[in-house]
């Protein structure tokens, strides 16, 4: 039975980024979509076809395979995608990204950034800027669009100017950004100019932050990132579920 006072269930109530729902609340868009457009068994196909749905070239599989030697992160090809197309809806002629890796992401970037634009892109890791500058290279970037900051991102960040930036991207597999995501998420939203795109990749936490019964350290520091975005009244939020998704926000 219901207890609202107005005799009608709080649809919204208790609904959080990886929170089960109450027995009895539906979720906002149960009355806009049938539930199969929610709920369907061909998730996991539609999710492949996504990822598929374009190729990748050779620098960028170069970059990758250079992950893959060293052991380096990279991002899949719907992300990448995904990168790509935020950055030239932004127009991102300034963006810093946390965690170069062999320069995956740092591609789909630049891509997706006019001409002109300048990528700042920090890693703690030497050797992944090596291999990140031969993937430049052989993409044909020219070495003035790019800025490569080799430290600790924490050191690097409070030297970047406020609000001068179009995008900024926080991939959390980079070496401590997870375990410091408060302060990551600060410093994020303070580079960003009014209407410049913050973007996390690794959202969805290998699928582990939509399943409530998962709450080891790591899936529950990425469902409190995921709500403190939700919460800041300064950014307007969404998560897409490409990749191993991708939490975007707009700068207001």
């Amino acid at each position: 039975m219901c207890t609202c006072a107005s005799g009608e269930h709080d649809e919204g109530a208790g609904l959080g980024w990886g929170e089960p729902v109450t027995a009895g609340v539906r979720p906002r868009t149960s009355r806009a979509a049938a539930p199969e457009a929610i709920i369907s068994a061909d998730k996991a196909s539609s999710w492949v076809y996504a990822e598929e749905f374009l190729a990748e070239d050779d620098a960028v599989l170069a970059a990758r395979e250079r992950a893959a030697q060293l052991g380096a992160g990279a991002v899949p090809p719907g992300t990448g995608a995904a990168l790509s197309v935020l950055a030239a809806a932004a127009n991102a002629r300034t963006v810093v990204e946390i965690g170069t890796g062999t320069g995956v992401a740092s591609l789909y970037l630049l891509r997706g950034m006019p001409a002109d634009g300048v990528l700042t892109t920090i890693d703690a890791e030497v050797e992944h800027h090596r291999a990140a500058k031969e993937s430049f290279a052989e993409a044909g970037i020219r070495s003035t669009r790019t800025r490569t900051i080799s430290g600790r991102a924490l050191d690097v960040l409070p030297r970047l100017t406020d609000a001068a930036y179009d995008l900024v991207l926080l991939g959390l597999t980079s070496g401590g950004v997870l375990e410091a995501a408060p302060e990551y998420l600060t410093q994020a939203v303070r580079l960003l100019r009014p209407g410049g795109v913050l973007v996390v990749d690794h959202a969805l936490w290998h699928d582990r932050v939509a399943d409530p019964a998962r709450r080891d350290e790591a899936t529950t520091a990425v469902r409190e990132l995921g709500r403190a975005v939700r919460a800041d009244e300064r950014l307007l939020p969404a998560l897409l579920p490409v990749g191993d998704g991708l939490l975007v926000a707009v700068r207001r």
